[in-house]
């Protein structure tokens, strides 16, 4: 006879931090989730939270990094299954400024969050010149 010690349940106003990513679908799956938290790039009211399992509840605000953006969402909702998107979007509010709706200027702006300022060339400038090729060899320390 096998005596199984009694589980740790979480209170019934929490779920599992990725679960709840999972849920609100900000990762196509739950191991992404864990994957993000195991390495501290999750914040949960300003704390690193580096388990998986840290217990969430309506209220929390969690910044963390996708792709070339930094999200900033508070806990509407827990969820209880992951859902359709527009379910899935009522789990959270977004706390971070809205991105532009011109496509031009959304796509500068995402290329300048990756590419530092000096490497930006104005839109229509065509293929750089050999001369233009040196001074940015030598803006780089390569000549």
């Amino acid at each position: 006879m096998t005596v199984h010690s009694p589980s740790r349940k979480p209170s019934a106003g929490t779920i599992r931090l990725d679960k709840w990513l999972w849920y609100a679908r900000f990762f196509k799956s739950r191991s992404l989730a864990t994957k993000l938290s195991a390495e501290g790039r999750i914040r949960v009211n300003g704390t690193r939270a580096i388990k998986a399992h840290h217990a969430l509840k309506v209220g929390d605000v969690l910044t963390f990094s996708k792709g070339p953006h930094i999200r900033v969402v508070e806990v509407r909702a827990l969820g209880a299954r992951r859902g359709p998107a527009t379910e899935a979007r009522i789990l959270y509010a977004d706390l971070e400024p809205p991105w532009p709706r011109n496509r031009d200027e959304g796509a500068a702006r995402a290329a300048a969050a990756i590419r530092p300022p000096g490497a930006i060339r104005p839109p229509g400038a065509g293929r750089p010149t050999k001369a233009d090729r040196r001074a940015t060899d030598r803006l780089k320390g390569k000549a």
